[in-house]
């Protein structure tokens, strides 16, 4: 951007900066006010930035910012604005843009915002950076502002403190321009001049002073950032081996790679030498190439020298084609180059003394903050690179697993295998960012890698309580499956596309340590047991019409009837033993991932069983063990029941139709087919259990076509690759075809191509491993292509093990091997037999057709699935649903059957489960649906729900919304239907007895003062939700001892529950918290049911018993709940001895307005009769709880 085109009052801001006269900068007075200006410019830009841009082409950093800094740094306003003003300009150009724009205008605005990025970080090297003049001033700074204890330090100074380190963390940042700088390796780049900077300015010790400092945890983060831009392009095993003989090293490894390159330059001149000939190439000749097709029908015309037929294509001279964006490899953005030595010789001491001093500080706060959500997004990138290189760094400097003992952990092995996780996940369903995802899960994997080989030299350590920890780390990570399948899952999704070569191949070398730490692992241990998980897939049990139980089961009612006699002989015997115990059987599978709640039916079937199979004394045990699991609902008899109704129980299951599962036969064989019925629910189930480890069983894993193309693809830059690369990926196949016995998965002609590049290359020497197998799978190759003459076709395929167990062992032997699993062929005389029965049946009426076949079909057993498919393949059938099963018989409803059922209707509408009453004791045994649909066409019910079972709640909460809806009943309709509802009367009456129960025995055990809490608190949370119209959940804070000790008690935890209040949910919650859901009057109620008897009765006497008014209106119930918080406020200062006689005379009157509910309270049945018809609107208006509290004061008296 030109300067013309400058904002005119951002030009006039800039030049009310000053002026640089010679090394001396002027400032203006109104500099403070112009660089406020320019930050407020920064704030208001528009999304192309276009403020930073011109700011960035008039170099304001360079001409005016870095002077000020370092030149008036004594004026503490003016310098903490430019601080904050570089800080802004400075700031990477991703986080400006959000993200790398795609529209060619606003990426041509972000690569102008990085083009001046690059310019701050190398303009400043020939004047201010490379004297170290700016970084000084800021380490002076820093190094002052570290001085302040913390109760000196003001807000203004950590301010000051971040965004100096903000400041360092974007200079480092900024990306180096390759094309610009141009720098060999040895060679000082920009960065490395920053480096050396840094280090003379002191800011490096005042890093590693913030990394070590218990004080300054809050810098953490910064400093790790900062430090992982410091040695973003070093390796760490080459800084580490720098005045040990590494140079030695680094300078045979030069020559070596200098040798191969001229290997390869002699050999291309010699082969040009060959090719050139004694005449003018003009005069080369024109040869036909036999066999070879032209365009046309004729032989190809060949006008070069012979020397050049190698190397003809038929590609040759055309354009290649391109290749669209999105199937583009991905770029490597990191790149690796020695940096000069003096750079690398300070970065290796500030490696040593990091390492010695703040490594294991500094990860642990880190660790801390990213578990408690306390750093930003993404920030667990930069702690898996600290973890990679400095445990890499002391790998290979001298190893003393000490300094790294923070992340040496099977915690730490479990942080990073589920950030890799989470990182794969994402890449699979995020696909914009794909990328961005891919490079994290590079860094999770850099850092799983130096774990593994952390633990592996571990194991050649001398002392011994090292080993013994590399063992026990080796024993849990080899445990567990996820572990074990994370290599394979990461082989199968590699996708070349997002994921870097380099990615790939930090992925087989992990893979390989892997497998060899496995492998001597497991001959060390001779047996290896490990977890093993499994998805099982399993449907919803599918309801029968008859039993199914495989074996000898009885087919109709007659033999059930002639089975019984035997039975009841043995029933009436056995119940009549009083040795008979019933912990000899446990009626429910406490393994099973079923709760026992709904193991009912199985035991059902248990006992059904036991009587099938003639075993009574079993199912006897069965039938009382079973009463004493589930004795709600008396499903298997009540607890007073006698011996003759047991063993009519036992005859009733007998001839009951259960629902079973299909046997294992008949599911097995249909699971070969294609289901076209409608497909049931499937539910996975996670199955885990133990297994012997088998190395070999392990490695058949990776024999599959996708995990060999990975490997092949990173074969093919096999002269890029170092050895140790090129020797795992040599390893891996070697695994696979020589162990294994898979040669024939490298069978491919992609491969033999590569192979063929590798022997012809000059340089082959190098890469005697990698030529060594390469002749080895070709000659199994030839030796296999001498006996199956196909394997030439083969070679066009990927193949999977079943391909290459038929290759090597003969076509079809792989079907001879499963045709036992198959369903049996159809011979043309079952086709034909098939094809008669079917003619002679399928017009029959009230038969089912295939059930006829299944009865007359002799020769092979067939299933009624196969049946039914071979049917439609014959054409006999159009559909497999021509041949669903029918439902019941009975379709229409008789007048007496209509009859029956409104009968059953009315005897059962009030109980919980009115569906299920009905079809135990309806005549004509009807589905459910049926008896739904009959139910409503005679208009009995309106909506089906109202046919749903009712389940009763444990809690207080229930209650009391079950008595809101009685509360609004008339009186009359409450006393018709008080005999209908007896039952539910008792049961709720039984739980508030159970309730104020409780609250007695917790009033003798001295927990008065906190019923007397916990009452006011209730009360004060419903006058709080009256008042504000809102309700949320309100904690209970117990501020005395006393009452912390009542909320630790576990009876009063129990009557907690039972009122509905809600223990902590999760480990962020300290304090019972009462629910959001319960309304002011369902909460005055639950306070209502704490009163003490014994305080009321003290408290009788100041009731008045009549009031004259009308009761029932809101004003009467406000008043009515403020008297109940003032009683409960009064009983509690009462037990304190500080009430005072102002209190009881308040609580006095408040009474006097409610005392006609409290005479309800008392009064008997008899009165309240008497008074019924002065008193009919009171009793109208009166609250349900009322009439609960009558019978809880007459049980008492009766006691």
């Amino acid at each position: 951007m030109d300067l013309h085109m400058m904002n005119c009052e951002l030009l006039a801001t800039c030049s009310a900066l000053g002026y640089l006269e010679g090394d001396t900068y002027h400032k203006e007075p109104d500099c403070l006010e112009s660089v406020k200006d320019l930050i407020r410019y920064l704030r208001h830009e528009d999304e192309t930035r276009d403020v930073r841009q011109q700011l960035g082409a008039a170099q304001i950093l360079q001409s005016d910012l870095l002077p000020i800094l370092t030149q008036h740094r004594q004026d503490k306003p003016l310098f903490d604005a430019v601080i904050r003003l570089m800080v802004n300009l400075t700031q990477p150009a991703l986080l400006c843009f959000g993200s790398l724009p795609k529209e060619p205008s606003f990426r041509h605005h972000f690569l102008q915002v990085l083009t001046h990025l690059q310019a701050y970080k190398e303009f400043p090297i020939s004047q201010a950076f490379a004297s170290e003049k700016a970084f000084g001033v800021l380490s002076e700074t820093l190094y002052e502002l570290l001085q302040l204890g913390w109760e000196e330090r003001q807000e203004e100074d950590n301010l000051l403190i971040e965004r100096i380190l903000l400041l360092v963390r974007n200079i480092l940042h900024v990306p180096a321009d390759l094309d610009q700088e141009k720098k060999i390796d040895d060679d000082a780049s920009v960065h490395d001049q920053l480096l050396w900077a840094i280090h003379l300015s002191g800011l490096d010790d005042l890093l590693l002073f913030l990394a070590s400092s218990s004080a300054e945890q809050q810098w953490s983060l910064h400093v790790l950032e900062i430090v992982s831009l410091m040695f973003r392009d070093q390796n760490p095993e080459q800084l580490a081996g720098i005045g040990q003989g590494c140079l030695a090293q680094e300078r045979s490894a030069d020559v070596a790679e200098l040798e191969v390159l001229r290997q390869r330059e002699m050999a291309e001149k010699k082969t040009r030498a060959l090719q050139r000939s004694n005449r003018h190439s003009r005069f080369g000749g024109s040869y036909i190439v036999q066999g070879l097709k032209s365009i046309g029908e004729r032989d190809l015309i060949f006008h070069k020298g012979l020397h050049n037929l190698r190397n003809y294509s038929s590609d040759l001279g055309k354009q290649p084609k391109k290749v669209p964006k999105r199937r583009q490899a991905a770029q490597e953005l990191s790149i690796q180059r020695r940096s000069a030595l003096n750079v690398r010789l300070f970065l290796r001491d500030f490696c040593s003394e990091f390492l010695e001093n703040c490594y294991n500080r500094l990860m642990g706060s880190v660790k801390d903050h990213l578990l408690r959500e306390k750093a930003q997004q993404h920030d667990e990138t930069y702690y898996m690179w600290a973890l990679a290189f400095f445990m890499a760094f002391n790998r290979a400097a001298s190893f003393r697993p000490g300094l790294v003992s923070e992340t040496l952990s099977v915690r730490t092995f479990h942080f990073i295998e589920q950030n890799l996780t989470n990182y794969y996940e994402m890449m699979l369903t995020d696909r914009k960012e794909a990328a961005s995802w891919a490079r994290r899960m590079h860094l999770a994997l850099k850092a799983y890698q130096e774990l593994l080989a952390t633990v592996n030299e571990m194991d050649l350590s001398p002392d011994e309580a090292v080993r013994e920890s590399s063992r026990i780390i080796k024993n849990n990570i080899f445990y567990v499956m996820e572990y074990r399948e994370l290599f394979l899952t990461l082989f199968r999704k590699f996708d070349e596309r997002c994921q870097p070569r380099s990615f790939l191949r930090d992925l087989v070398e992990t893979t390989h340590l892997f497998l060899k730490m496995l492998e001597r692992f497991c001959r060390s241990r001779g047996n290896l047991v490990v977890q093993n998980k499994r998805n099982k897939r399993r449907k919803k049990k599918k309801v029968l019409d008859q039993a199914t139980v495989s074996g000898n089961v009885p087919s109709g009612p007659e033999e059930l009837e002639a089975m019984w006699p035997a039975l009841a002989e043995q029933l009436q015997c056995c119940a009549q033993n009083p040795e008979l115990s019933i912990d000899s059987m446990v009626p429910f599978d406490a393994a099973s991932e079923v709760p026992v709640e709904e193991q009912r039916t199985e035991a059902m079937i248990r006992i059904q069983d036991c009587l099938l199979a003639g075993q009574a004394p079993q199912a006897l045990t069965l039938l009382r063990s079973a009463r004493e699991v589930w004795p709600e609902g008396d499903v298997f008899g009540s607890q007073d029941i006698s011996p003759e109704e047991e063993i009519q129980l036992l005859k009733q299951i007998l001839s009951a139709p259960l629902p079973r599962q299909q046997g294992p036969e008949e599911r097995g064989a249909e699971e070969e087919e294609e289901e076209e019925e409608e497909e049931e629910e499937e539910l996975q189930v996670v199955q885990v259990s133990e297994k012997e480890f088998n190395f070999l069983d392990y490695l058949k894993r990776f024999a599959c076509s996708t995990v060999i193309r990975a490997y092949v693809l990173l074969l093919r830059s096999y002269q890029q690759n170092s050895a140790h690369t090129n020797h795992c990926i040599v390893k891996m196949l070697h695994r696979l075809a020589h162990d294994l016995k898979m040669e024939a998965l490298l069978f491919q002609l992609s491969v033999f191509c590569l192979f063929n590049r590798l022997l012809s290359d000059p340089a082959a020497g190098a890469y005697k491993e990698l030529v060594t197998f390469a002749k080895y799978i070709l000659g199994k190759f030839f030796a296999l292509a001498a006996v199956n003459q196909k394997a030439f076709v083969e070679l066009l395929f990927w193949k999977n093990t079943a391909v290459v167990r038929e290759m090597t062992e003969g076509y079809g032997s792989l079907d001879d091997r499963s045709s036992s699993r198959r369903a049996p062929t159809w011979s043309p005389e079952e086709e034909a037999h098939l094809r008669e029965l079917y003619l002679a049946h399928k017009d029959v009426e009230g038969q089912d057709v295939v059930e006829a076949i299944l009865a007359h079909l002799n020769t092979v057993p067939r299933t009624r699935k196969q049946i039914i498919h071979h049917l439609v393949q014959l054409g006999l059938a159009d559909s497999v649903k021509d041949f669903q099963r029918k439902g019941t018989h009975i379709v229409l409803w008789t007048g007496d059957q209509e009859l029956e059922l409104q009968r059953l209707f009315e005897e059962f509408r009030d109980s919980d489960d009115v569906l299920g009453h009905i079809m135990k004791n309806i005549t004509a045994k009807r589905s459910r649906a049926r008896i739904v649909d009959k139910l409503l066409a005679l208009g009995l019910v309106a909506e089906r729900r109202e046919l749903y079972k009712k389940r009763r709640k444990k809690l207080a909460s229930s209650i009391l919304e079950d008595l809101e809806e009685e509360e609004n009943l008339p009186e009359e309709d409450s006393e018709e239907d008080e005999e209908g509802s007896s039952e539910a009367e008792e049961v709720q009456g039984s739980l508030v007895l159970s309730t104020e129960n409780l609250g007695q025995s917790l009033h003798q055990e001295g927990f008065s003062t906190p019923l007397l809490w916990l009452q006011h608190c209730l009360i004060r949370a419903a006058d709080d939700r009256e008042e504000d119209g809102c309700s949320q959940a309100v904690p209970l804070v117990p501020l005395t001892e006393e009452n912390e000790e009542a909320m630790e008690n576990e009876q009063f935890q129990q009557l907690l529950r039972k009122l509905g209040v809600r223990p902590p949910a999760s480990e962020q919650e300290t304090f019972w918290r009462i629910p959001a859901k319960l309304s002011p009057t369902q909460l005055r109620r639950v306070a209502a049911s704490l009163n003490q008897p014994e305080e009321e009765q003290k408290l009788q006497p100041e009731l008045q018993t009549e009031v004259p008014g009308e009761e029932g209106s809101d004003e009467e119930h406000r008043k009515e709940h403020r008297a109940q918080g003032l009683r409960a406020l009064l009983l509690t200062h009462k037990k304190k001895g500080l009430a005072s006689p102002e209190e009881e005379d308040t609580v006095g009157k408040e009474q006097l307005k409610t005392a006609p509910k409290k005479r309800q309270l008392l009064d008997s049945d008899e009165e309240q009769e008497e008074d019924e018809g002065r008193n009919r609107a009171p009793e109208l208006a009166a609250p349900r709880i009322q009439k609960k509290k009558r019978f809880q004061i007459e049980d008492d008296e009766d006691d």
